[in-house]
């Protein structure tokens, strides 16, 4: 008779089911009322299990943030590598954005209450903007390269709009029970459209 093991699950498929459960508990109790508890039965484990993966709630927003890393440098160099790059990057907040699950803006959104009081939360979510800002500039540099977008226009301006933009979006689809999809995508691939029309620029009297 053989006997029939339960397979071990991979420390790294193990921390994303974690974390993916993080995610759910963050969004049901709020940041900062979740407890370890909460998230551990969200995961179906217990709580001194959890804590051989993460040992606080601040590693586990480290988590989320290196995980979100990930997730954006593939969707980076997806981009790159698109032979429509302009289309790709309208796409991208279309698909990433807009059409994003209600539940990741709520996340996130809660993960920026926390870093308003928690200094280590701040560190992860600055050092995420930064990325995400330099490589959105990186981005617009080469569009413009490939003609994609005006020559004339300024990738750190169109950088920070667009960061803008969708810091906004994400707020608005958090709190708002009555956000509207199909209206916002309208507005925001206006701007978008404008913006890479060379049709937007900073203003010259602040």
């Amino acid at each position: 008779m053989t006997l029939a093991f339960p397979k071990r699950v991979p420390d790294d498929e193990k921390r994303a089911q974690i974390l993916a459960a993080a995610s759910r508990a963050f969004v049901r109790y709020g940041f900062h009322a979740a407890t370890m508890t909460q998230v551990a039965e969200e995961a179906g484990m217990s709580a001194g299990n959890l804590y051989r993966y993460f040992p606080s709630k601040e590693a586990i927003v480290e988590g989320l943030c290196l995980s979100d890393q990930v997730e954006r440098s593939s969707t980076f160099a997806a981009l790159i590598g698109a032979e429509d790059l302009r289309g790709a990057l309208r796409a991208a907040l279309r698909d990433h954005v807009l059409c994003s699950p209600v539940e990741k803006a709520r996340m996130i959104v809660e993960i920026w209450a926390e870093s308003g009081r928690n200094a280590r939360v701040a560190a992860f979510t600055r050092q995420l903007d930064t990325d995400v800002m330099q490589g959105m500039v990186e981005l617009i540099e080469i569009a413009k390269a490939r003609g994609a977008a005006p020559a004339t226009l300024d990738a750190r301006f169109a950088a920070s709009l667009l960061f803008s933009l969708v810091v906004g979006l994400f707020r608005r689809k958090a709190l708002e029970p009555d956000f509207n999809v199909e209206a916002e995508s309208a507005m925001a691939l206006g701007v978008f459209d404008a913006l890479f029309a060379g049709k937007l620029a900073p203003s010259a009297e602040v």
